[in-house]
């Protein structure tokens, strides 16, 4: 297994260097690494290694979600306001209204696992936007109307609005049926979440200015505390419903609201990401049957793309009503559609519970990586010259500062 893991991190890392410097995405190409050396084809992978891959899946969802904690700052969202709210929810929400209506007429499912696979699809991937908006907020794009940031926000949101659906809607897989009880979980998952998040996130403020621990440490510490707010839903899921992931990420937020030294723990995150990133999107590519995925045929590739059409509709909905001209909307509508991180963390899932639909979730998750990860970067840095600020352009294709 330990072999494995050596080739895992090293073919990942130079096929993801060389397809970043190729201007595609690197997680498409440890996708693409994966499906080599996996079962479909090499089959070098000791199965011990595929046998923890859910358990690894977990913890990169974990480290995603802190980072997405650290990263939104609640002065800045009041700031944006209503828009990057209703970015957060609404255009998810009309993908997966899209899936559920075409997912039972092309792929032959139920309308539950219809929703299912759209908890999948419908998270919007900050692996491939983040850098981005980072890199145009540097050099002022889009700073009048807070763009990139306005994507930033209601991106993290997104993806932990999804994932929270994602939970919801297994269970009703498992339990094949469809209940206004399972609904009403929901929101009370949600709000014990947030509730859990602050209380944890305020215990352990007092206790970093207590104890004074340096930057390592801090991290070890938010990490472990993660795992044990996940290992306590478990616990307490029989008398009550908790959502863990959302108290993970309102732990994220408190510390970034309290901890001066909350920017240098996200970096330490962001180390710790770059080890797992490798990891999940290898394993996800390792975890696809070719066999089924050739099988499967053109009708998930029709229904990501009709997916699609329903999300930059829900974007342009979103907007309604705010200072951002057609041009801008459209902007934000392509950085709107990249998927990557959530759809290979969560999209093994169902496979993994051994549910009949396991299979063809995975294989149109890792079809909507691999055709709108590259499809989303690369309208996002092919049309922004075009459609935001015109004066900060100018400045920008005389000092050719961004690449």
């Amino acid at each position: 297994m330990i072999l494995s893991l050596g080739i895992i991190l090293l073919l990942g890392f130079l096929i993801g260097y060389l397809f970043d410097k190729l201007r595609v995405p690197g997680i498409v190409g440890m996708i693409l690494m994966g499906i080599l050396i996996g079962p479909s084809f090499l089959n070098i992978i000791s199965p011990d290694l595929i046998a923890i891959s859910p358990i690894l899946r977990q913890i990169a969802l974990v480290i995603i979600l802190t980072r997405a904690g650290l990263s939104l700052d609640i002065k800045k969202l009041k700031t944006i306001g209503r828009p990057a709210i209703l970015l957060s929810f609404i255009p998810a929400s009309f993908e997966i209204i899209g899936i559920s209506i075409f997912g039972s007429i092309l792929l032959n499912i139920s309308l539950i696992e219809s929703l299912l696979l759209g908890s999948v699809l419908a998270a919007v991937s900050p692996a491939v936007i983040v850098p981005r908006m980072i890199k145009f907020m540097e050099h002022g794009v889009g700073k009048k109307k807070h763009i990139p940031q306005l994507i930033m926000a209601g991106a993290s949101i997104d993806d932990v609005y999804v994932i929270v659906l994602f939970y919801a809607f297994l269970g009703m897989v498992n339990q094949n049926s469809m209940n206004l009880w399972t609904f009403t979980q929901i929101p009370l998952s949600i709000i014990s979440g947030i509730l859990l998040g602050i209380l944890v996130a305020f215990g352990i403020n007092k206790l970093f200015k207590l104890l004074k621990p340096n930057i390592t440490v801090k991290v070890l510490f938010l990490l472990s505390m993660a795992f044990l707010m996940i290992g306590f839903e478990e616990l307490l899921k029989p008398w009550i419903s908790i959502s863990a992931l959302i108290a993970i990420m309102t732990l994220g937020m408190g510390i970034l609201m309290f901890d001066q030294d909350a920017k240098h723990i996200e970096n330490g995150y962001q180390k710790i990401w770059k080890f797992f990133e490798i990891l999940l999107f290898v394993l996800v590519g390792i975890s696809i049957d070719m066999n089924y995925a050739l099988s499967a045929g053109f009708m998930p590739v029709l229904l990501i793309i009709i997916a699609l059409l329903f999300r930059m509709i829900g974007v342009f909905v979103a907007l309604i009503q705010t200072n951002l001209n057609m041009k801008e909307k459209v902007f934000t509508a392509f950085s709107y559609l990249p998927k990557a991180t959530v759809q290979a963390s969560i999209g093994g899932i169902a496979l993994s519970m051994n549910l009949a639909v396991g299979s063809l979730i995975l294989t149109t998750a890792i079809l909507s990586i691999l055709i709108t990860a590259p499809l989303g970067a690369f309208l996002i840095d092919q049309t922004y010259i075009h459609l935001l600020d015109r004066e900060i352009i100018k400045k920008i294709e005389s000092n050719q500062i961004v690449h």
